[in-house]
Parts: structure tokens; C-alpha cells; sequence
């Protein structure tokens, strides 16, 4: 009797395999060895996909792929969307980051205190619109930045617009600190409040603060359906794929 093949998704590194005649063509030595050996060669899986609307693009140097609803993300991981496109990226600790049109960010470094919490995790937000809303990990483990702002948060809904020569940072909920590269910073503490961070001659910036915001991400809300509701990981993730040849589930960890 020939056994069926299996492929397996493991969500938490984003990592597929494929198991060929799995329970008789293989000893069991050897399929202990790939179970050991793959995941040590995979990229640490970080995130996913939520919401994807029209051109939303995994960057890696000069070379650009599709993203697709329930694509992982990994570390050091650049994501562009183009013109009338939109995405809500669920990181591991159920963080939701939205990106409106033309806007591109990188997942600078991400270090896990367990599978759902990080000890530490940097977003650079390089050019256009975002929504940021917090997860489940320690607040003091988050740090955005953009060209002008470095933004600390405490339990916070952030909208920030990053743009040549100007950085908006507008509070949804929560508090938040915005700070310029040389070091002058601002609490948010109301919703509403927003720092304007703009660049000046000789590599200075200057900062003010208004409770009047001049931009928010609301119009970008509108756009594209199920961008700024909030998703827990969990429910973010792909099912594993299974053709029935492995009815228990034990290799794809279930």
C-alpha cells in the first residue's frame, strides 16, 4: 500500500514540509533528523497577514513578492504597499500594525521572551501612514521609529505619519512618548494629543504638541475593509494544510 504525502505548516517558524511514504519509507532515525535538522535553517516566523488590499510587497534587496492574506512574516522582514493598497500585519504577540497606501516598514529585530511575548521588538516606519496597536507584550518592549521620531508606548493605539521632512504621531488611546533624534520629547497622554516632529536646516528638528491633530489615519480606515479592527494572533494564523494521510496529526505538531 503506498502512503500518501503530508505537507505541514508549522506557524511558528513558517516553515514547510513535505513527508513523502512518511510511515514506510523512512526509518525512524531518519525522520527524527529531519525533524531536528530543518527548523534549525528556517527563519523565525513573527507574524502574519491579515488584511491585504492590491499591491502589498515582501522587499528583499532588489527583488519584491506578492504578499498574501496568512503569509508569515519573519524577522528583519521589509513590507511595501503601492498606490490604493493597504495591509494589517498580527504580529506573534497579537500587535496589529496597518499600513495605508505607499507606505513602507521594516521589522527591525524581534527577540522572543516566549512564543506570544516579546522582550524586545523595533518597527522602523520609513515613509507613509500607519495604525499601530498594541499586543501582549511588556509596553517598555516596543520601539517605533521613523527618519525624525523615536516613540516609545504605553498600552497605546498610535497613528503616525511618516513623511519627507515631517512625522506625525497622533494618540488614539493610552500614552506614548515622542521623542526627536536629538533627544526633546513629548508625552502624549490624551486622546488626541499629537506630536509634530519637522525637520530644519542643518539636521535639526523642532517638536510641538496639539490637542487640534492635522492628520489622523481615519480616512485610511475606510478604505479597504477590516483595516483598524484588531485581530488576536490566533485567529490570524493558517490552519495546517492535511490530506488525511495523517489523521493523528502528530507530525505537524497538532
Amino acid at each position: 500500500m503506498r502512503a500518501r504525502s503530508v505537507r505541514c505548516r508549522d506557524k511558528s517558524i513558517g516553515f514547510e514540509m513535505n513527508f513523502c511514504n512518511c510511515f514506510f519509507s523512512l526509518s525512524a532515525i531518519g525522520l527524527v533528523s529531519v525533524l531536528m535538522i530543518a527548523p534549525a535553517h528556517a527563519q523565525t516566523r513573527v507574524g502574519e497577514a491579515a488584511v491585504v488590499k492590491n499591491e502589498v510587497l515582501r522587499v528583499a534587496g532588489p527583488s519584491t513578492t506578492q504578499i498574501k492574506v496568512g503569509d508569515g512574516l519573519v524577522r528583519d522582514e521589509t513590507v511595501r504597499t503601492g498606490i490604493d493598497s493597504a495591509t494589517r500585519l498580527v504580529m506573534a504577540d497579537s500587535t496589529n500594525l496597518s499600513l495605508g497606501p505607499n507606505a513602507t516598514l521594516k521589522l527591525d529585530r524581534t527577540v522572543f521572551d516566549d512564543e506570544h511575548h516579546y522582550r524586545e521588538v523595533a518597527v522602523r516606519m520609513t515613509s507613509g501612514a500607519f495604525r499601530f496597536v498594541t499586543g501582549h507584550s511588556d509596553k517598555a518592549a516596543y520601539k517605533i521609529t521613523t527618519p525624525l521620531a523615536t516613540i516609545g508606548v504605553r498600552g497605546t493605539t498610535l497613528d503616525i505619519l511618516s513623511q519627507r521632512g515631517q512625522t506625525i504621531v497622533n494618540l488614539q488611546d493610552g500614552a506614548a512618548s515622542v521623542c526627536t533624534v536629538s533627544f526633546e520629547c513629548i508625552q502624549l497622554t490624551r486622546p488626541g494629543d499629537t506630536a509634530i516632529i519637522t525637520s530644519g536646516g542643518g539636521g535639526r528638528s523642532t517638536i510641538k504638541k496639539t490637542n487640534n491633530p492635522p492628520w489622523t489615519f481615519a480616512a485610511t480606515c475606510s478604505a479597504a475593509a477590516g483595516l483598524c479592527s484588531k485581530t488576536q494572533y490566533a485567529d490570524a494564523t493558517p490552519v495546517i494544510v492535511d490530506d488525511g494521510s495523517d489523521p493523528t496529526g502528530m507530525l505537524c505538531g497538532r
